[in-house]
């Protein structure tokens, strides 16, 4: 079980700290660690199986190795038990740096397109070379949206259901993807199971985090917009928190994207292909944030019920 203690602490970090860039951080650790995976195995004959292998092999163990540092953790002391699930939920929380990005963006282009180009080149995987001023503002709430989901609400999804390892090992999940989940020639065979499992991990969360958006904004309308929207995407989950952010704002996210020097179609999300602005990137960091705290209070609630039906 996950202390309350601990989830506030960790998500009250999270906002006034963001990603700590001069520290250690674990998804550094586990990058590493898959790149080097990569490298040896995306080789020769039986990439599937060599990266369905890796990929498995690398969640599981993550989930071991923290429940073991928890278990030791908790044999040591209470305290330290708490302390250890606090820093390891902060860093598996990527709401508040999202934001600094996304917001950077916008500030950026406020300088020039180029400076505009190189910021959003930070958060995204897409060759932005070539962005015009709007598509450059449309890729970073694009990410905003489908990153509130992985970056914040299936994490804590994931440490609901499965306590902070399970929560760390999503991070894991959620690397490999981003690593190795790509339909290109040297990834779609060695980085098919990587990317399934990702589906499957985020299937609930996407949708959740859509759902969320529509309520804290007060347009629960907009969920039959989100279903019929939200299927046309690439990805089985990314398309439904761009669907409702794009309902939100009344604007069109999609169209074709290059990614490692190959073209991708993407479908488009809603019909109204309009200049965003500054204040639909606001608009849209204060649904992100509101539907990061009722997340919060989701999981508090969650925790706070298993610990009385424990003690009971």
């Amino acid at each position: 079980m996950t202390s309350v203690i601990s989830i506030i602490a960790g998500w009250i970090a999270d906002r006034l700290l963001g990603d700590p860039e001069r520290l250690p951080h674990p998804v550094v650790l586990f990058g590493k660690v898959i790149a080097a995976g990569e490298h040896r195995l995306n080789k020769g004959n039986h990439r599937k199986i060599k990266g369905a292998v890796m990929s498995l092999s690398l969640t599981i163990v993550t989930f071991a190795i923290t429940a073991a540092i928890l278990l030791a953790a908790e044999r040591l002391s209470y305290m330290a038990a708490i302390v250890i699930q606090a820093v390891l939920i902060f860093y598996c929380l990527a709401g508040q740096t999202l934001i600094k990005e996304v917001k950077g963006v916008f500030k950026a282009l406020d300088t020039s397109l180029d400076c505009g180009r190189r910021q959003v080149s930070r958060i995204v995987g897409r060759d932005t070379s070539q962005l015009t001023d709007n598509e450059v503002r449309k890729a970073a709430l694009e990410t905003l949206a489908e990153n509130l989901s992985d970056g914040v609400i299936a994490p804590v999804f994931w440490l609901i259901i499965l306590g902070v390892p399970g929560m760390v090992a999503y991070k894991m999940v959620n690397t490999l993807d981003s690593m190795i989940g790509y339909r290109t020639e040297r990834y779609k065979d060695f980085g098919m199971m990587a990317a399934r499992t990702d589906d499957v991990a985020n299937f609930i969360p996407a949708r959740l985090t859509a759902l969320l958006m529509v309520l804290v904004a007060g347009r629960p309308s907009l969920l039959k917009f989100v279903v019929a929207n939200g299927r046309k995407h690439a990805s089985p989950n990314s398309g439904y928190p761009e669907a409702a952010l794009a309902g939100i704002l009344n604007c069109r996210f999609g169209g074709g994207h290059t990614y490692f020097n190959e073209y991708f179609y993407k479908p488009y999300i809603g019909d109204n292909e309009r200049q965003l602005t500054t204040e639909d990137m606001k608009k849209a960091v204060k649904t992100s944030r509101r539907a990061e705290l009722v997340m919060l209070l989701i999981t508090l609630a969650a925790e706070t019920a298993l610990a009385t039906i424990i003690q009971v």
